[in-house]
């Protein structure tokens, strides 16, 4: 389980300062099927030192990913850009939350710099919601993904981010960027929102998803949510109806798993036989890829799902 205190910038700051007061929130046990071995391998040291190095953020330590000895032994690392600190307080999530400090300039070059030496086929790059900036980060967005296109034009661009509430214009500086894929995370169903997401508004996230494809439709479109929440099956399947109205290509659905005793609970681990279920019924309802197990996270095996994305859009087209 994942502490609560920064212990690494400052010992004695909360990393989560708006959850210290609350009480405990006990989760079951975690059964067999949810356990991952600890990262200890050469190729996970290799990548750790590269972020290091480059001074860079990575959600896969900040939001405590279970996967994260997996993909780092692969020398895969999903960048998070615009600092380690978040102006949200969402109730699921393990990054820090505060006030964050201001851009770096030179970050962009720096992810860039890093993508090259990790001979990346293919990066995810996410970030922090910046709500107190005029542009929610959307310039830097762009800015990082034109640096990675100058040095390495290769490589493919797979961008996770915020929900731009409020921000007008910002979305469109974001697809004019032209990232490969469009990844922006619904995390729960409307019902939880209020509890789990409270800083987000459902119908905003999925009009921003349907808009990506206006503006651009030769953009995938991709998002994603967690189970073990205290969702119903129907409600699931619902927002599979609403991203498919969005025009979404890519779902990816994921157990929930408590950081902290003061984040909220796991109502229930949903059993693999569950995911595959929700599989079938989402491949059913139209979406080009679907990745659904307990392990699942946005950017896991992103880079062989891209492939099998757009041998499907292919395949549909003929």
């Amino acid at each position: 389980m994942v502490v609560i205190v920064d212990t690494i910038t400052n010992p004695l700051r909360p990393r989560h300062p708006e959850k210290v007061n609350r009480p405990d929130s006990a989760s079951p046990p975690k059964p067999d099927w949810i356990r991952v071995r600890a990262p200890n391998t050469r190729g996970y040291a290799d990548t750790r030192n590269i972020v290091r190095s480059n001074g860079l953020h990575t959600v896969c330590e900040e939001a405590g990913c279970p996967n994260i000895g997996e993909c780092w032994d692969k020398k895969h690392a999903t960048f998070m850009i615009m600092g380690d600190t978040c102006t949200r307080a969402c109730a699921f999530c393990n990054v820090k939350t505060g006030l964050p400090n201001a851009l770096d300039a030179a970050e962009p070059r720096n992810v860039a710099e890093a993508v090259a030496k990790l001979g990346l086929a293919h990066v995810v790059i996410t970030s922090v919601d910046r709500d107190d900036l005029v542009d929610g980060g959307a310039e830097h967005f762009a800015e990082t993904i034109r640096a990675i296109r100058t040095a390495c034009p290769s490589t493919t661009i797979e961008i996770l981010t915020p929900d731009f509430l409020r921000k007008e214009g910002a979305l469109e500086v974001v697809v004019a960027a032209k990232p490969d894929v469009f990844n922006h995370n619904l995390e729960t169903v409307p019902s939880r929102y209020l509890t789990v997401r409270p800083g987000a508004r459902y119908f905003h996230s999925i009009r921003l998803l349907q808009r990506v494809k206006e503006l651009d439709p030769t953009i995938f479109t991709k998002s994603g949510i967690m189970v073990g929440l205290g969702e119903e099956r129907h409600e699931v399947q619902q927002v599979m109806d609403d991203l498919r109205s969005a025009d979404v290509d890519f779902l990816t659905i994921g157990q929930y798993l408590q950081p902290t005793r003061k984040h909220h609970a796991v109502m229930r681990y949903v059993p693999p036989d569950e995911f595959a279920s929700y599989e079938k019924v989402a491949y059913t309802k139209g979406f080009l890829m679907v990745s659904a197990s307990p392990l699942t996270r946005s950017s896991h095996h992103a880079g062989e799902d891209f492939a099998r994305l757009k041998a499907a859009r292919a395949a549909s087209a003929r």
